[in-house]
This record gives C-alpha cells, sequence and structure tokens, in this order.
C-alpha cells in the first residue's frame, strides 16, 4: 500500500529552514550590553523557539528599559539587518520546498518571528513559495501552544493530522505535537527529546516527499494504535 501524500508540510523558520538564531543571540547580547547588562550565550539558548514577547519580557528582566514592543522592534530591525548579508541555509531545507512546490503540496511558514522578517525569508525563499506566512504577531497564543499549527492548516484548508510540521527547537516541536500534525524534529542548536509522540531526524539532506510520506503513515499509526 502506498503511503499517503501529506496534506501540507508546515515549516518552521528559524533554525529549520534558516540558521538566523546566533543572529537573534548577538542582537540581545548588544541589547542588553547597551543598557549595562550582560547576556550569556546560555540565557540566549533558553529563549530558542520560543514567542518574542515572551522573549521581551526576559530581557526586560536583565536590565532593557524598553517597552515590549520597542525591544521586538529593535531585535527585528538588527537581524534583518543581518540577514540581508548573510542568509544561512539549512541543508536540504531549499531543495525539500522546491520538490513540493514541484509537486503541488501546500506548504507554509510558521515562525513566531514577526511577519516582515517572515516575508524577507519567504521572498529569500522564492516568489511565492509558501501558500501561507503565519508569523508571531499573526497568533495571541505563540509556541509552544498549538495556535500557530492549526492555523496555518486551517488557512490553507487542511486536516492538521495529515499535515508534516518540522521543528528545531523544543518549543516548536511541543506547538507541532500539542496540534496533531505530525511532527518531526530536525534539531540544530539544542538537543531534542526522543518519545512514541514524534520523529527525530538528524538533518533534511537527502530528504524526499517519500520519506515525508512515509512519516506521515507512521503518525496515522500511532494516533490509531495500529502497529506496522
Amino acid at each position: 500500500m502506498t503511503a499517503p501524500t501529506p496534506a501540507a508540510v508546515l515549516w518552521d523558520m528559524d533554525g529549520t529552514i534558516v540558521d538566523t538564531e546566533p543572529y537573534w543571540m548577538r542582537a540581545e547580547t548588544e541589547l542588553v550590553s547597551e543598557h549595562g547588562g550582560t547576556w550569556t550565550h546560555e540565557q540566549g539558548m533558553q529563549l530558542v523557539g520560543s514567542g518574542l514577547v515572551q522573549s521581551a519580557m526576559i530581557l526586560q528582566e536583565a536590565g532593557v528599559a524598553l517597552s515590549v514592543d520597542e525591544i521586538i522592534g529593535t531585535l527585528t530591525d538588527r537581524v534583518m539587518r543581518q540577514v540581508a548579508v548573510e542568509l544561512p541555509w539549512r541543508p536540504g531545507a531549499r531543495e525539500l520546498i522546491g520538490a513540493l512546490r514541484a509537486t503541488g503540496i501546500p506548504i507554509a511558514l510558521v515562525t513566531m518571528s514577526i511577519r516582515r522578517m517572515a516575508l524577507q525569508v519567504a521572498a529569500a525563499v522564492g516568489d511565492d513559495a509558501f501558500d501561507v506566512v503565519i508569523a508571531g504577531d499573526d497568533v495571541e497564543h505563540p509556541k509552544p501552544h498549538p495556535e500557530p499549527y492549526l492555523l496555518a492548516a486551517e488557512r490553507l484548508g487542511v486536516p492538521i493530522g495529515d499535515c508534516i510540521a518540522l521543528e528545531d527547537s523544543q518549543f516548536g516541536l511541543t506547538s507541532a505535537i500539542a496540534s496533531g500534525a505530525a511532527a518531526i524534529g530536525v534539531p540544530l542548536h539544542l538537543p531534542l527529546p526522543e518519545g512514541p509522540t514524534h520523529e527525530l531526524w538528524p538533518t533534511l539532506e537527502g530528504r524526499s516527499i517519500t520519506d515525508l510520506s512515509a512519516a506521515l503513515e507512521r503518525h496515522h499509526h500511532r494516533a490509531t494504535g495500529v502497529t506496522s
């Protein structure tokens, strides 16, 4: 029996398509330093995959005397300037996106970056590469809440249980699992836990639509309690 083709593939952005996390950490370190504080690499890693409002509040606790909106805007501006100079692609991401586009499988970008940055990266991937873009300022509840992935599936008009979600962070993976999507973790800066709720792939390099379909079939088996 042929494995089911995904109804859609839902992509995290930072750390999954592009490795912008060092850009965020550099911007955070500079901002805290400008306000007389210190910001460690370990503190920066704790924010990977979280919503920008939550991150901004933590930066306020570290001494940044700006509003949440001002912090988000400042960080985003600085990261976007770095992205404009160099966009560090994750291995296999663009190739898999290209294969999905060629086959006509819908894809969505689901990121907690704000929309203007999400659109900058989406444009770099290719004109109209994504059928839907869900950004941090589009949702009330950021990752690890399932809302971002549920909203993406809703706007695509597909059942979330027939979608693949690709993530690199614990917050993002938790969001994807809770949404009911077939969650695949592709860890980058931090390890991800193993478990029966998701799969872990070391890289997207060399992965194909056949691999995604097989992962979706395994997800359906787990959801129904059927073993193969």
